[in-house]
């Protein structure tokens, strides 16, 4: 049996924080925005998981713990070696307190010496000769063992030396695997080990998983602060580069050097680092440089952007600033480093500290237009391996920004400034030649930035460059995104706050609902919003009532869809109290009406975990409340066993059943005493809530409308959705239909974890949809499907029958019947098709919203 094709899966990793790592960030960006399922996964700042979205995209942070390091560390310390030069001397203090008891022992000995006979005094010298040998062997030995670790002694495996890649990888690897993506984008070579891990695990249990490594540094011209990182790091490219599908790097020269360094069958792709085009003059900067440094348009101002290291070589820029009267330097930094401290004390000794600026950084979609108000761009690199072989990103954003150049010798971006004519360059470690090319920039300003044309710009746009990319993840996982993401816009930010605005626009930009306003009604609706029910609700009842508007707010766990609303609240955070004032600010003095649905208190965990600790609060606020009920939060387990021979909680999970009736006799006593409109969404409900009134499920039908035929295939194609397998009775249901479809009398298709934007293709595409077995009524589901004109089967009750005055069309069958209804409907292929004509009549006239929202007219008064 064929499943249906999900949209194809990316994990984009790194491991530093992802905040401020531009091409991370819009690596992710372009691959959502090409139509795949995007999860970036980054490095946590506390031991929590964290997690957040930037719009479609999944950010995730996971912890790193040192376990595997501090092992490493213990063993180290506690080698045969050390234990015997180190005997009882763990640190300095402790040879200190050795050599102290030493001198206070000779010092009592050589004076007993004095004391004693001859024959003792003989005897003391012969024992305080051998005492200070000893001494003396185990104060070198100490001093020698210190020296080796000094020395940082390299164990010759990058595990032992620089153990982090290793707890790195144990943080990631389980939660890529989890992810099951169908590539994995791991970037820098701290995340290589992890890619080709997890990969080769996920393909040994069956899933294809291709990956790739983006080199974004050249690891063997870095000078890593510490020897065993200098030896580790590439000792783990190197180790892992050649079993990658495919290689990336930032520069033509980069991945001629990985090329040859590596013995690689092909030169890397070059996918170099630039701003994202679309964005620049888009007004969404909030400032600029000269406005942050408070300099008036007539000033001369240059620029450095990026972080700050010994080898970026701003130290030679300074130096030179006491020979540019009147320059400004703006140093657009991210936080205070001693380096940066080292360098502002510099700039005091020479007299111009008071011409440089410190600016904070802005998005990096911002940052061209930040910059654009300056008139130089630097890059002051020192001639180091690394700073050779690249182009750096600034260079694009400067000249995005439309900055020429002011740039050191360092090979690529001397050979780039000079065929282009973009700027003017400098011998890197002398100043008064950087004062001079500054004072020729400056001069030849306007010739310089005329240089600055259409091609270049395109050339280093992200939008050009990503698109080799993106290729490159059709190539390796053969596989083609459904459709394109346009509206992912290239400047969409992240969103980590527990509760998190959500756009509720639909596809022509136009909100699907009225919005919370200044009308009459202000109604709220939430927090629960199965199958997206809440937001089907606000659009029925804005669309028919022009007095209402409305706030739709889902309480969202990481694995639930993302059904349309104005807020989603993370709902692992309700007991966190700044959750629940924030739930309290956007209730109280806002609404006027409250429709709570699933019972759910509205006020995050403050007051309970259901509604009725909320309540004295709503009505102190004079917000008229109703409660909606969907299903298992109020219908008993146990009368439902009683009434029903195949009740969906015959098979639930062990103590499921016990834990549901629990928290469905607290709802039935809240219904109860409360005195509050009550309401349901399905009509076997009534069996529960005998008060309430049925308010009829709603689905956009002309969205799940069409004009496929029905029943015209020799083997009908039949469709089973279930969102989990027990609630729907699956397993009773599948040995029939798996015998039917291994007879060729049928073609069944079973879609598990199929996101419900994708769900509707499959729907339309179908003869037939079996929904529940379980129930005895209908859900969201089985009114999309007769809203795409399919016939229905499920086992439908007598009570539901008689809810719908006989008229809903839905095949009702049992697991022991199905077999049976099934071979019917295939046997009679016109009735079938007119079965699902009928469903398409019931789903307009019930559940389009229009009835539902006259049920409800009499509470929005």
């Amino acid at each position: 049996m064929e499943s249906p094709a999900r949209r194809p899966r990316i994990a984009v990793i790194v491991a530093n924080g992802i905040t401020g790592d531009s091409r991370v960030q819009k690596t992710a960006v372009a691959a959502a925005r090409d139509g795949w399922d995007v999860t970036l996964i980054g490095r946590s700042d506390t031991k929590r998981v964290q997690r957040s979205k930037m719009g479609p995209i999944d950010v995730i942070r996971v912890p790193v713990s040192s376990d595997y390091l501090r092992g490493v560390k213990v063993r180290r310390e506690r080698s045969l070696r050390a234990a015997a030069t180190q005997f009882h001397l763990p640190d300095q203090a402790a040879l200190n307190r050795y050599t102290a008891e030493y001198r206070a022992w000779v010092r009592q000995k050589s004076a007993e010496s004095n004391w004693a006979s001859a024959p003792r005094r003989t005897s003391i010298k012969a024992v305080l000769r051998a005492r200070r040998s000893v001494h003396r062997l185990r104060v070198q030995a100490y001093k020698w063992e210190q020296r080796r670790k000094s020395k940082d002694d390299l164990a010759g495996d990058w595990r032992v030396d620089w153990p982090q890649v290793v707890d790195l990888d144990l943080a990631f690897g389980p939660v890529i695997e989890e992810l099951e993506p169908d590539v994995i984008h791991a970037n820098d070579v701290t995340m290589i080990a992890t890619a080709a891990l997890s990969a080769a695990r996920l393909r040994a249990r069956g899933r294809k998983c291709a990956w790739l490594y983006d080199a974004h540094e050249y690891i063997k011209g870095v000078e890593w602060p510490h020897p065993r990182q200098a030896y580790a790091l590439p000792a783990v490219e190197a180790e892992f580069i050649g079993r990658a599908d495919a290689v990336v790097t930032v520069s033509r020269q980069m991945a001629e050097l990985l090329k040859e360094d590596h013995g690689l069958a092909k030169a890397p792709l070059v996918v170099g680092n630039a701003p994202v085009r679309e964005a620049i003059g888009a007004g969404t900067a909030a400032s600029s440089v000269r406005v942050a440094c408070g300099l008036g348009p007539e000033v001369p101002l240059m620029v450095y952007s990026g972080w700050i290291g010994p080898e970026r070589g701003v130290d030679a820029v300074i130096d030179g600033l006491p020979q540019l009267p009147g320059f400004h330097l703006a140093l657009v930094h991210g936080r205070m480093t001693p380096l940066l401290e080292q360098l502002l004390a510099r700039a005091e000794a020479l007299g111009v500290r008071d011409r440089i600026h410190l600016v904070p950084y802005v998005p990096q979609h911002e940052v061209a237009d930040y910059l654009s108000s300056a008139d130089l761009g630097l890059t002051p690199f020192r001639r180091v391996p690394n700073c050779e072989v690249s182009l750096p990103t600034k260079v694009s954003e400067y000249l995005q920004a439309g900055l020429p150049l002011v740039t050191s010798d360092v090979k690529v971006i001397k050979a780039y400034v000079e065929e282009h004519g973009l700027g003017e360059v400098w011998t890197w470690d002398d100043p008064k030649t950087f004062a001079e090319a500054a004072a020729r920039a400056m001069e030849n300003r306007g010739k310089l930035a005329d240089a600055i044309t259409e091609d270049v710009l395109t050339d280093l746009s992200w939008e050009a460059q990503s698109a080799k990319l993106l290729k490159l993840y059709r190539d390796l996982s053969k596989k083609t995104p459904p459709s394109l993401r346009p509206e992912v816009s290239w400047t969409v930010q992240e969103t980590p706050e527990a509760v998190r605005a959500a756009d509720n626009t639909g596809a022509d930009g136009r909100p699907l609902w009225r919005k919370l306003g200044d009308t009459r009604v202000r109604l709220g609706l939430g927090p629960a919003n199965y199958a997206g029910q809440a937001a089907a609700f606000a659009q029925a009842i804005t669309r028919l009532n022009p007095d209402v508007s409305v706030e739709v707010v889902m309480n969202k766990r990481p694995e639930s869809f993302d059904y349309p609303a104005d807020m989603y609240v993370d709902a692992d955070r309700l007991p966190d109290l700044d959750v629940q004032v924030r739930q309290m600010e956007r209730v109280i003095g806002r609404f006027s009406h409250l429709l709570v649905d699933a019972f759910m208190p509205v006020f995050g965990h403050l007051n309970g975990t259901n509604i009725a600790g909320d309540l004295d609060a709503l009505r102190q606020a004079r917000i008229k409340v109703g409660l909606l009920a969907h299903g298992s939060e109020i219908r008993h387990p146990a009368h439902h066993m009683a009434r029903h021979p195949f009740s969906l909680f015959h098979d639930a999970p062990d103590g499921i059943a016990k834990k549901l009736q629990a928290k469905v006799e607290v709802n039935k006593r809240i219904a109860a005493e409360a005195g509050l409109p009550l309401f349901v969404t399905t009509p076997d409900l009534l069996e529960d809530l005998p008060t309430a009134k049925w308010v009829p499920l709603v689905v956009d039908v002309d969205k799940w409308a069409t004009d496929r035929p029905v029943m015209e295939r020799k083997r009908p194609l039949v469709l089973h959705a279930p969102s989990k397998r027990w609630t729907k009775g699956t397993d009773r249901i599948m040995p029939v239909l798996t015998e039917l479809h291994d007879k060729g009398v049928i073609e069944f298709r079973l879609a598990e974890g199929i996101p419900w934007a994708e769900m509707r293709e499959l729907v339309q595409s179908c003869d037939l949809v079996l929904d529940q077995f379980t129930t005895g009524s209908y859900g969201t589901f089985a009114v999309e499907a007769m809203a795409a004109g399919k016939p229905v089967v499920a086992y439908i009750s007598d009570s539901v029958k008689l809810a719908t005055d006989g008229a809903l069309p839905i095949v009702s069958a049992t697991p022991d019947t199905l077999r049976e209804v099934l071979e019917g409907l295939i046997g009679d292929p016109e009735g079938t098709a007119r079965i699902g004509a009928k469903s398409l009549e019931f789903a307009r006239t019930y559940h389009d919203g229009t009835w539902t929202a006259q049920v409800l007219s009499d509470f929005l008064k």
